[in-house]
């Protein structure tokens, strides 16, 4: 079960991180300096919430986990805020302190650049954990017409210029579905997807339209001649209307893919859980977008959910080395984990319990400032 995928999507060394709760207010998160009450070591725990940035992908599991801690132990609920991994990253790498998120959520794994924004403020020690699994899905309303894709589709359908049959490349002609492939239903391309910020972006990107691009021989080609070449012209994704940034918001998505039955959209697996009575996925070269498929590997658009924890916050906030137990244990991450049901695909037995390791060992590392 995801034997060759881990290999392809995990990092050799597990990191650590944390989930949280709650609210949505980037307000909640600025310092309270202006009024003279600023969170600062020392202070009552009430005012040093564990704050949570990150993937809209992501944040539904931390909410959960969030609820439940603050229900179940003496620490208060932590605060989350769906930001996008990009924009989450920026918020987290702002600096250490309990006034500061303490937590990223992601749906890829941190850039370099986003390592060097954090230690030019300081942020020099970060842990990362993979949550669990999850699927990219092009869903649809249930009303809407049944779509069976390939990779190579996608990319021919979305990217912003393609191969013109002559050496060079044209900008996208398709305006309906059925141009693009016989097969596909007579419908106008219209796509409502992630922004440049998201994590979800980036991995539907990488998964689906590179690797659909390295199905048209033209590309082949030119990947072998100039790989900065290639990956601009098989990440770049039209802008004359049929895809349509649609903020950092899976909800939103559906919503709209109700009121726009010819629409497809780009979400996260968990949104299709959650909203099966409303829209439908779509097959990726055949395979449906499952559970069971994703699990054992052969649904093409899977990926790994992360979350990131500041260390430097772990004696700064109380409990947040106790939320990091709590985010990979058995009964939350586990194959039998309450996060299973919200749409979590579970990691590996051996890599939860790499994962488990690693959150003991940080909860024994952390002391709170009193």
């Amino acid at each position: 079960m995801f034997k060759g995928f881990i290999k392809a999507a995990l990092p050799a060394a597990f990191f650590l991180a944390v989930a949280a709760c709650g609210q949505s207010d980037l307000s909640k998160l600025e310092d309270d300096s202006a009024s003279g009450a600023g969170p600062v070591a020392g202070t009552a725990a009430a005012e040093q919430k564990i704050k949570v940035v990150g993937s809209s992908t992501v944040s539904p599991f931390s909410r959960t986990i969030a609820e439940r801690f603050g229900a179940t132990t003496g620490f208060s609920t932590p605060i989350v805020e769906s930001t996008g991994t990009g924009g989450g990253f920026k918020a987290f790498c702002g600096g250490v302190g309990p006034d500061q998120p303490s937590i990223s959520n992601a749906s890829r794994p941190i850039k370099e650049s986003e390592r060097d924004l954090c230690t030019s403020a300081g942020v020099t020690s970060i842990t990362e954990i993979p949550l669990g699994y999850d699927g990219i899905v092009i869903a649809n309303a249930k009303e809407g017409p049944q779509f069976d894709l390939t990779k190579q589709e996608l990319y021919l359908a979305l990217a912003k210029d393609i191969p013109d049959g002559q050496g060079g490349f044209q900008p996208n002609p398709y305006k309906n579905w059925n141009e693009v492939a016989p097969n596909l239903p007579a419908k106008p391309i219209l796509v409502l997807g992630p922004p440049p910020t998201s994590g979800t972006r980036d991995a539907f990107v990488e998964l689906g339209m590179e690797l659909g691009a390295l199905e048209v021989p033209a590309l082949t080609a030119l990947k072998k001649a100039d790989e900065e070449a290639f990956k601009n012209y098989a990440h770049t994704i039209r802008t004359d209307g049929a895809w349509v940034d649609f903020g950092e918001n899976d909800t939103a998505i559906v919503q709209s893919l109700v009121k726009s039955p010819d629409a497809i959209g780009i979400l996260g697996f968990s949104f299709l859980e959650q909203n099966g009575d409303r829209v439908k996925g779509a097959r990726l070269g055949g395979i449906d977008p499952t559970f069971e498929m994703i699990t054992a590997g052969q649904y093409g658009l899977a990926r790994v959910m992360y979350f990131y924890v500041k260390d430097q916050n772990l004696p700064l906030v109380p409990g947040l080395a106790e939320f990091v137990v709590e985010s990979v244990s058995d009964g939350a991450a586990g194959e039998d984990g309450y996060l299973v049901e919200k749409g979590l695909i579970p990691l590996h037995e051996a890599e939860l319990g790499k994962a488990q390791d690693v959150a003991a060992s940080l909860k024994s590392s952390a002391t709170v400032t009193p």
